[in-house]
């Protein structure tokens, strides 16, 4: 044990531990592409050894080392512990972190929790502030049926919308919206897990629905991203539904985003708060929104990294593809919320989604910020606006702003000729940067060999 700190909770967590009569210990870790990989211990495997040496995997199964520099160790974060609402035996659920093979079990650089902690670490050094606090918009579909294959003689997918689907709306109510006992009951196991919810409602599109939580800092926000998942997946399953956070699921009607609401305090104080300016933001708030404006090319590279991102990030349909910000343009990057109160002063990122790592994207965002209150970085200099009269003449604007990656590979290669921002306080690292790179550009050539059921459509009788 290193301190007096860590003995005293490991002693904390065997007790309740024991209390609770825990059989299991889940200790869960989110791969480099965001996919949740668990490996499950007796209880009894809680001890001193566990937390000092940890438990030996194959990294590169989890998309992280290459084969021949495999093995590691995962050591659980027992301040993340969670009792497993699914489970028969009663479980303990540890997010854990990934640590190498030497003797003082350094951690590992390409870890997503640690690139998060270092983030946290780097907004400290910058001096800008104290902690930056994150409120994200989960938006999901949930189906009855859903189907899709990928076969060498075919592929196929089907989604079966709800009956009444010509009277969904956004807010719908009972019994327009069929699924709230099923949004009730994941909340309330949420908020079981001590995770803090906003609201849940209906969404714009048909099965479409969102869950908001409160504010929370960057680890634990994305802590809480991977627990929310876990919970609406199972929850779903156990009621023979389908939940998917894809981005665009549905042809022609609204996708799911991953807007993220976020501000930085300096102990008690919101330095993003200028009363008086646009919006009540301060100069500060307004470097921060430039940043993530400046580096939105290569943010989008984390923060839509699927190519199915780029179906819902279309021109023309009410999506934020603009690198400018407003209080109320539905195609601005960044929205400026005007129902808060003054404490609370914050921006809203709108073009990311939940196909991205939340522990590398809300990374990249807060060094995107740093970076632009770092360089003094102007909305005025760089067009980025505010906007708030909407887009009369939309090939003008188009002209005269930047706009966001139009495909994954064209994020890919903005992300390759702008990176140096997401190097601070080497909080993402060459390593961790050209392992993403490759595990993504090897995702484009994939699906790109796959022939489209549209292709046959335009081609097949030719």
């Amino acid at each position: 044990m290193k301190t007096m700190k860590d003995k005293t909770i490991l002693n904390n967590t065997q007790k309740k531990i024991k209390e609770m009569q825990i059989e299991f210990i889940d200790l869960k870790i989110l791969d480099l592409k965001g996919r949740l990989h668990s490996l499950i211990l007796p209880s009894s495997m809680l001890d001193e050894k566990l937390l000092s040496s940890g438990v030996g995997f194959d990294a590169s199964s989890y998309g992280f080392a290459k084969p021949e520099k495999s093995d590691m160790v995962m050591i659980p974060d027992l301040e993340t512990m969670v009792i497993d609402p699914f489970r028969e035996r009663k479980t303990a659920i540890f997010l854990a972190n990934i640590h190498l093979t030497d003797k003082i079990r350094t951690r590992f650089s390409e870890d997503p929790r640690f690139v998060a902690s270092k983030a946290e670490e780097a907004l400290v050094k910058s001096k800008v502030g104290s902690s930056a606090l994150f409120g994200p918009e989960f938006e999901f579909f949930i189906f009855k049926e859903a189907e899709y294959g990928v076969f060498e003689e075919g592929n196929f997918y089907f989604l079966k919308k709800d009956s009444d689907s010509k009277n969904n709306f956004y807010h719908a109510g009972s019994p327009e919206d069929e699924f709230i006992d099923f949004k009730n009951e994941a909340v309330a196991l949420l908020q079981q897990l001590g995770i803090d919810i906003k609201y849940h409602h209906h969404e714009v599109a048909v099965n479409q629905h969102e869950i908001e939580t409160k504010f929370n800092t960057l680890l634990k926000t994305a802590d809480q991203a991977v627990i929310i998942k876990y919970v609406l997946f199972n929850l779903a399953k156990k009621n023979d539904l389908f939940v998917t956070f894809m981005p665009k699921p549905f042809l022609g009607k609204a996708g799911n985003g991953w807007h993220v609401h976020q501000y930085i305090l300096n102990k008690e104080t919101n330095v993003f708060l200028k009363k008086g300016n646009y919006a009540n933001l301060s100069d500060t708030g307004l470097h921060y929104l430039s940043g993530l404006l400046f580096h939105s090319g290569s943010l989008s590279a984390l923060s839509n990294p699927s190519t199915n991102s780029y179906k819902r990030l279309v021109r023309g349909f009410e999506a934020p593809v603009s690198a400018i910000f407003a209080t109320s343009n539905r195609n601005a990057a960044i929205r400026i919320p005007a129902y808060v109160d003054d404490n609370e002063t914050r921006i809203e990122y709108r073009p990311g989604d939940a196909s991205s790592n939340p522990y590398l994207f809300l990374s990249a965002m807060l060094l995107s910020g740093i970076d632009g209150i770092f360089k003094n970085l102007s909305p005025e200099k760089f067009n980025f606006g505010p906007f708030d009269g909407g887009l009369s003449d939309g090939k003008v604007f188009k002209n005269k702003n930047k706009q966001l990656p139009e495909n994954l590979s064209e994020a890919l290669d903005c992300l390759e000729k702008d990176n140096e921002y997401l190097k601070y306080n080497n909080v993402f690292d060459d390593a961790l940067l050209q392992q993403w790179l490759k595990i993504k550009r090897a995702e484009i050539e994939e699906i790109s060999r796959i022939p489209h059921a549209k292709e046959f459509e335009l081609y097949f009788n030719f």
